[in-house]
């Protein structure tokens, strides 16, 4: 059996800037001094004349893109999740949000995968504090191939879109040749009737590994692959849950406004169904290795299935 190709989504991000780099003149990248982490370096070396390091100062770097896209610019801002999303907060809600510009928000290192940066970097409130922004994209991809299609897909919707990477290297689960990426649209990567497992991020793979698990137990799990938490699919999420009766939220964020809590003010208004959320439960992450943190704060195949297992 042929080993399970693996790509932080980080580096799909700076490899499909490159490539849009080719196609679209008018796309810029903006960096706070991480470009070697945040992997826009790649982007840099191709276009220097588009790319601009702001230094340590993420606030500044987002004023700085809403300025660009005020010109027909398409700017994408990249840092580290807690810089991009919580430490210029205030900056991307009222320079790029209330106008609702046509700025991207490229945000890697999130959630507990960062691994031996810690809690200080380890950022899991990022989904929930950019849902909250009026009119925001929020898209957190589970692949390479999903990651670089988002990039593409953020480009070409015209309006503020975060776009969630990761630091760890992961497997690619989906097929290029034939996968289709579209804001707003769950994918449904494994039919059931027993318990639907709606995913997002890293923890897809995770997930389906879960159900394969489950099957051996005879429960039929119908795994949804969430890649975008606003707009969320409600139209699928209700469907589903209405065929299973049992929902279960899966993500490497806090169990508190994230896509757990995203599902559940879809399901309580137009399908109530039983939900457990799987995800950081409000504790902060700590240092170590990625796939030892992983494991340790339950978000692993194994700890999914006995969860599911357990509440169904």
């Amino acid at each position: 059996m042929s080993e399970v190709k693996k790509i932080a989504t980080r580096e799909s991000y700076g490899n499909a800037l490159v490539e849009l780099g080719r196609a679209h003149e008018d796309l810029v990248v903006l960096d706070a001094d991480l470009a070697g982490a945040t992997k826009t370096g790649v982007f840099k070396k191709v276009f220097p004349d588009r790319h601009v390091d702001c230094g340590i100062a993420e606030s500044n770097m987002a004023g700085i893109a809403a300025g660009l896209a005020t010109c027909g610019k398409v700017p994408f801002m990249s840092s580290f999740a807690m810089f991009a999303a919580g430490r210029a907060f205030e900056q991307v809600r009222n320079s790029i949000g209330y106008p609702h510009l046509n700025v991207k928000i490229g945000a890697t290192h999130a959630g507990i995968s960062v691994g031996e940066d810690g809690a200080t970097h380890q950022c899991n409130e990022d989904l929930a504090l950019m849902r909250t922004i009026p009119g925001m994209v929020v898209i957190n991809p589970c692949d390479d191939v999903e990651a670089k299609a988002a990039v593409k897909a953020a480009y070409e919707y015209e309006g503020p879109v975060y776009l969630r990477f990761g630091r760890l290297a992961i497997p690619v689960i989906n097929n290029e040749e034939d996968y289709k990426f579209e804001i707003g649209k769950g994918i449904v990567l494994r039919e059931g009737a027993d318990v639907t497992i709606a995913a997002t991020g890293l923890c897809v793979n995770e997930s389906l590994g879960a159900a394969e698990m489950l099957a051996k137990d005879g429960i039929a799990a119908e795994v949804i692959n969430i890649h975008t938490i606003k707009p969320l699919d409600e139209e699928l999420i209700i469907a589903s849950a209405n065929k299973t009766g049992k929902v279960v939220t899966v993500e490497e964020h806090s169990v508190i406004g994230g896509l757990g809590s995203a599902v559940c003010d879809c399901l309580s208004e137009h399908a109530p169904a039983k939900v457990m959320k799987i995800g950081v439960y409000d504790r902060f992450g700590e240092s170590g290795p990625a796939a030892q943190l992983i494991k340790k704060y339950e978000l692993d195949a194994e700890s999914i299935y006995k969860k599911v297992k357990a509440f169904i």
